[in-house]
């Protein structure tokens, strides 16, 4: 059995097609999108048609629940954009994907944490950034998840954990946006250091399972170029570089 993991796609088309050809070369049984998709200055009805050609199962991330739910006033710029730029049947596939899922008896796939959007599993933040979770508090983040695989996404870092139980936690990274700042919990910069499209692949074999984190180079520059046009400099830093910033 083989589950390639995509996520946090944020519109950026160009990384998703070169994720899917890659992912055409190398195989696998099942596709599933553990959310955030469109949310963002670049192609989110584009992307959406794509996903919903596709038919590839997926979950909701945060910004799918922002799109649908906040009000104007509470919505940001990336979310505002893509809602301006959706069609009815778009929304009504955004409504349709659960917050979680069980894929199967092994395999449970969330956006952030099993109880939240908006956490990130695998990560904490700190006051300028994110440093690696502790036991303590992945274990409490997991709210008594104990699938033998739990696929994650939201803080855009790839990076596979085997807790003390033997579970295998999954964060394939981000397809589309290698790095952001936000303000909550506090405010901090995520910041990947390459422009590079992520995804991953799990694999089992007689009941035990591992993950390949995979880096996908991808002509990333006609989607800075949209980022600039749209008056968005931090997104095409960050589709350039992996950083917030293209100096230094």
């Amino acid at each position: 059995m083989r589950i390639a993991l995509l996520a946090d796609i944020h519109g950026n088309l160009a990384a998703l097609e070169a994720v899917a050809a890659d992912l055409r070369r190398r195989g696998a049984d099942r596709v599933v999108n553990l959310g955030d998709s469109l949310s963002g200055p670049l192609l989110p009805r584009e992307t959406a048609h794509y996903l919903m050609s596709v038919g590839w199962l997926g979950i909701a991330g945060n910004h799918e629940r922002q799109i649908l739910t906040d009000g104007p006033e509470g919505r940001g710029p990336s979310d505002a954009y893509a809602r301006s730029r959706l069609q009815p049947e778009q929304f009504e596939w955004i409504a349709s994907l659960p917050a979680c899922r069980q894929l199967t008896a092994d395999v449970f796939l969330c956006h952030g944490t099993p109880a939240s959007d908006r956490e990130y599993l695998l990560e904490t933040a700190v006051p300028g950034g994110v440093r690696p979770a502790t036991r303590a508090e992945i274990n409490h983040r997991l709210s008594g998840q104990r699938s033998a695989v739990v696929a994650c996404a939201h803080s855009h870092v790839p990076r596979a954990v085997r807790t003390g139980r033997g579970q295998l936690l999954v964060n394939p990274g981000s397809v589309g946006l290698p790095a952001f700042d936000d303000v909550e919990p506090v405010a901090h910069v995520v910041e990947t250091g390459s422009p590079d499209a992520r995804y991953a692949i799990l694999e089992e074999d007689r009941g035990s399972w591992t993950a390949s984190l995979i880096a996908v180079p991808y002509a990333h520059e006609p989607m800075a170029a949209l980022a600039r046009q749209r008056e968005r400099p931090d997104w095409a830093a960050a589709l350039r570089t992996g950083y917030l910033s293209e100096a230094g």
